[in-house]
């Protein structure tokens, strides 16, 4: 009886603790579900790999990807929901993109555009598609078993970033259809023709007064729940919403103390000791320091500000330091000056060494190219052929313009080689990895040239001041451990409550603290009101408390929660008519009469059309913009409810563009803007009346 007592306590206590939507709850490995289609978590992320691929080979390197990541899983998760919405679509009506129409699109008569664009398939020489290039790349692509082990990573990263692109001419090719069937459905007539033209060909200048609803005292304004419920209503569509939580949060930054900064203050002038009774800076930079000291010569341009400015007017061995720059201390050391090219254009051929080749045989190769090409063989044509390197191999081995720092990143002997070398002098490299043949085409002209060490200490909170930091928000928290206490002790505690803050499923951070994706992904843990959260530790640069104070369902937001904005635009109607009472009592004859009545002065705007989107100077106003596309000339007109306000105004003067009305010209203008329109808000329509659970939080 124990027993069963205990796991019967147990079940109760799990079914009690799960969420009231099934993010948690769903299969292990589902991040979404689009029309009863489940999207797994291994799709999910070989797309994501295939796309950050894709953005390394753009970008010609990594440096900087962290920086997309959460634009490129929000990329692949949109373009997931949208092929699985799409095709659905398209398959009720039977249209799709069959084998042999792909096929033509890649290789055949008809290239897609986007074929066009691709690096890979670019001729050496003149830089543009090359549908011979295509197919060989393709073909080597699809024979990637035969390429030689230490070069299979490399080309398994190419065929991806090429399926990422197959897979998107596809897609690509579904939606023009789609757009082209919608598009020649909806047929511009005369009359809309007519319409358009006059909307822009004449333009009013206008002179003008306005009141605005904010001289009307709230107070003298009443609107009732059942006038805001009507126009809720009639406008329930808009005010749809996803699962969202609603949270209040403490975020309290981890800075340095004084401490800290004393602290690096005494490191750093030891390090300048160091640095001045050593001749060897490695020394200084094996300790675990931020340590610049690059082995190569950079121009001056090339250095940070500075440094830039010290090594201009420093000589040999002097120490400049320690400087304080954006939290950290700095010290400068000159090590070397000399005088040369800033940079070097430079090609290569790389052939590189295997496991299985024989190495002799690939130096061989390499005499082999340097004899033809001092015979006149054309190095482009020789790159494209044999060189392992296939990204400059589709540029004719250009790997473009080095510096010496830059060159350094390649390998040291690089550097040496490439900056004494000749120009048009080709030449053999072997390395490590490989067997270069070199070409120099061109140099800039000789300018100073400077090596030197940048040691930079950073001021960060310590271990200490971070513990301290916490333990103060924990005691905090662990004396007000209800949303009730935390709210009313936060300010007098020091802290800044961030109150009745949205977040859904898709947002990455809370606010703008980088690293808060697990605060959102706790909210969304549960349903419960008024629960408060562990201390977060969100990128090592805050701590977070967060107080969930709800939950609002998927689906149409309450009238309770859109209430105050519905009351306001109807009040502020309200003002309208309230304001336009009062001037017709104290009926004015002039703009000028208007404007003192209103207790404002007059203005003037120009160019004011039918097709206007704002006025100048008074913002969305469209039954003003309206009105005075219609009104006569030199009348007073008005007076106007708007949205911000009350207006009268006089049109004084009004222009009409020369040209013929061509309702041809007009008809296709239309259609063609249509065409864009039909395509865009059909696929988003698509999506908004999907079935669509997103689970990402699970994971991410």
């Amino acid at each position: 009886m124990l027993v069963i007592a205990i796991g019967v306590a147990l079940f109760a206590f799990i079914i009690g603790d799960l969420p009231g939507k099934s993010y948690f709850s769903a299969p292990p490995d589902q991040v979404a579900e689009v029309e009863g289609v489940s999207v797994n978590y291994a799709e999910y992320q070989k797309r994501v790999d295939e796309m950050t691929e894709m953005y390394k080979m753009q970008m010609q390197g990594e440096a900087r990807i962290d920086e997309y990541s959460d634009q490129i899983r929000q990329s692949v998760y949109n373009s997931l929901v949208q092929e699985i919405v799409l095709d659905k679509a398209l398959g009720e009506i039977g249209m799709k993109v069959t084998p042999e129409e792909l096929f033509d699109m890649i290789q055949g008569e008809h290239i897609s555009p986007m074929v066009q664009q691709i690096p890979l398939f670019a001729d050496p020489q003149t830089g543009a598609f090359s549908k011979t290039r295509a197919l060989n790349v393709l073909k080597m692509l699809e024979n990637i078993e035969s390429v030689p082990p230490d070069q299979r990573a490399r080309m398994e990263n190419l065929r991806n970033y090429w399926l990422f692109w197959e897979r998107n001419i596809k897609q690509q090719r579904l939606q023009s259809k789609y757009t082209t069937l919608l598009s020649k459905a909806i047929v511009a007539n005369p009359l809309e023709a007519k319409n358009a033209y006059e909307g822009h060909q004449e333009s009013s200048d206008i002179i003008y007064a306005m009141q605005s609803y904010s001289t009307i005292p709230d107070s003298l304004v009443t609107i009732s729940d059942s006038e805001a419920k009507k126009l809720y209503e009639q406008r329930k569509e808009q005010y749809k919403q996803k699962d969202t939580r609603v949270l209040n949060y403490i975020a309290v930054e981890i800075r340095p103390s004084e401490e800290d900064y004393e602290n690096v203050r005494t490191n750093i002038e030891k390090i300048k000791t160091e640095l001045a009774n050593t001749g060897s800076v490695s020394e200084i930079a094996n300790i675990d320091r931020e340590m610049n000291c690059i082995d190569a010569f950079m121009a001056e341009k090339d250095w940070e500000p500075d440094v830039a400015t010290f090594v201009n007017k420093a000589e040999i061995d002097d120490i400049e330091g320690p400087v304080f720059v954006d939290d950290s201390y700095r010290l400068y050391k000159l090590l070397a000056k000399t005088t040369g090219p800033d940079s070097l254009k430079v090609s290569h051929i790389l052939l590189a060494a295997t496991q299985t080749a024989d190495t002799t045989a690939t130096v061989r190769q390499a005499d082999s190219l340097l004899n033809v090409l001092k015979t006149g063989g054309n190095f482009e044509e020789l790159a494209a052929q044999h060189s392992a390197d296939q990204q400059s191999a589709t540029k004719g081995g250009e790997i473009g313009w080095l510096t010496e720092r830059m060159a350094l990143s390649v390998s040291e002997e690089f550097k040496n080689a490439v900056f004494a070398a000749q120009p048009n002098q080709p030449f053999i490299l072997k390395a490590s990895y490989g067997t270069h043949v070199i070409l120099i085409t061109e140099k800039t002209s000789d300018v100073p040239k400077y090596k030197a060490a940048f040691i930079s200490l950073s001021v960060t909170a310590g271990s200490k001041t971070s513990g301290r930091i916490y333990n103060e928000l924990n005691q905090f928290a662990s004396k007000n451990n209800t949303a009730e206490k935390i709210t009313a002790a936060a300010k007098e505690a020091g802290y800044n409550l961030v109150s009745n803050v949205r977040v859904t499923t898709d947002e990455r951070l809370l606010g703008s603290i980088k690293g808060s994706r697990e605060v959102i992904r706790w909210a969304f843990e549960g349903t419960g009101k008024n629960e408060v959260s562990k201390i977060f530790e969100c990128d090592k640069d805050h701590f977070v408390i967060a107080v969930r104070l709800g939950a609002l369902p998927e689906g149409y937001q309450p009238f309770a929660a859109v209430a105050p904005m519905l009351k306001f635009e109807l009040a502020a109607k309200k003002k309208g008519e309230e304001i336009v009472k009062r001037l017709k009592e104290k009926n004015p004859q002039s703009i000028e009469a208007y404007a003192e009545a209103m207790q404002t002065s007059p203005d003037t705007v120009k160019f004011i059309t039918m097709n206007t989107m704002r006025i100048t100077g008074i913002g969305l106003e469209p039954i003003l913009n309206a009105e005075v596309t219609v009104a006569p000339e030199h009348q007073l007109c008005g007076p106007v409810i708007g949205i911000n306000g009350v207006y009268v105004f006089t049109v004084i003067n009004r222009t009409k563009e020369s040209g013929e009305y061509n309702e041809q010209d007009e008809i296709r203008t239309i259609e063609s803007m249509n065409a864009y329109r039909a395509g865009y808000q059909a696929l988003q329509a698509l999506t908004e009346k999907a079935k669509i659970t997103d689970r990402r939080i699970r994971f991410e």
